[in-house]
């Protein structure tokens, strides 16, 4: 585990709101030299706790739909599990590929334009590798909130006003150009890439990459600029609950109690699988317990049923189709 003292968190946390803020800006408000900043970053990265820099793109905007796919399988070898799990991996227009520990053993997230192209693609998958499915289900996408990562800070973190973004189905679409999506294409996977760099990857001016990044942060497109962090480095885990609801009425006052807690990091709502999921990053299993006890206690008359699943490991996390 790295030891990270409390300037290493804030670094973090800063990244995490606006990982293209620079050195010089982030020291400012951590209380550091931008030399020192640099150093503690570059640190980080040795060492494993900062795996990369990524964009969070709201592809509803683009004119995408999202359906979620939970998979359980039957009769794989470890050579077949790779192959369905590469075959997802390779899918141009997959978001995520998880494996899984708890109710199932895989979590797909497919990007499509419509309903029928999902069919279509369920029904290839289906026709390659159903006979290896024991079980499988799919809901449809409606919105997400993406809080601020307040476990950083203990007790420093905001109480209130946690909320980084939300992402949602449905409103307007925006139209982008051959040149907006290289820009989106590089910084998906490299959110911190320098304006001169992007520029020459892009095969334009670094005057014109600006003006388009903050139009596209304008329109909704770009969300945020982020930070992936490996929690193991700090001792943590991070552990999915899908939560059945017995009184539908109380979801949206459930959802402002949990958005306050410093351990939420998203609360998900789709059609077809459980009436709200949140992502918890805590220490173990046990303060999991703890947590799950506290809501219940809070709303004893609210929840019908839970599962939890934790994500062994991420195959593939890319927020942006590649076309």
């Amino acid at each position: 585990m790295a030891k990270l003292d409390l300037k290493d968190r804030k670094i973090l946390y800063e990244l995490d709101l606006n990982c293209r803020q620079s050195n010089t800006q982030i020291g400012k408000k951590v209380g550091l030299k931008k030399d020192v900043v640099a150093y503690r970053i570059k640190r980080m990265q040795e060492e494993g706790v900062i795996r990369n820099f990524w964009t969070a793109i709201n592809t509803f905007k683009l004119g995408y739909n999202v359906f979620r796919i939970y998979i359980n399988f039957q009769n794989v070898t470890s050579k077949i599990r790779a192959e369905i799990i590469q075959y997802f991996v390779n899918h141009t227009n997959s978001w995520a590929v998880i494996s899984v520990k708890g109710e199932i053993d895989l979590n797909v997230i497919i990007w499509v334009k419509d309903i029928y192209e999902f069919y279509l693609f369920w029904e290839k998958t289906l026709g390659k590798y159903g006979e290896f499915f024991s079980k499988s289900a799919i809901s449809i996408f409606i919105y997400a909130n993406a809080y601020e990562k307040s476990y950083l800070l203990s007790e420093e973190y905001k109480k209130s006003d946690r909320l980084l973004y939300k992402i949602t189905c449905g409103g307007k679409t925006i139209e982008i150009d051959k040149i907006d999506y290289q820009i989106l294409n590089e910084i998906a996977v490299n959110a911190r890439i320098p304006l001169i760099k992007l520029a020459e990857k892009v095969g334009t001016s670094s005057q014109t990459i600006n003006y388009r990044l903050n139009n596209l942060i304008k329109n909704g497109v770009i969300q945020a600029f982020r930070v992936g962090i490996d929690i193991s480095k700090l001792g943590l885990e991070k552990f999915v609950i899908q939560i059945y609801l017995k009184e539908q009425k109380q979801r949206r006052s459930l959802i402002d109690y949990l958005q306050l807690l410093p351990y939420i990091e998203y609360i998900d709502i789709a059609l077809g699988w459980s009436d709200l999921q949140i992502e918890v990053i805590i220490e173990n299993i046990n303060s999991l317990t703890q947590i799950m006890d506290q809501i219940v206690t809070n709303f004893p008359n609210a929840i019908k049923n839970q599962n939890i699943h934790i994500a062994t490991q991420y195959h593939k996390e890319r927020w942006l189709p590649l076309i």
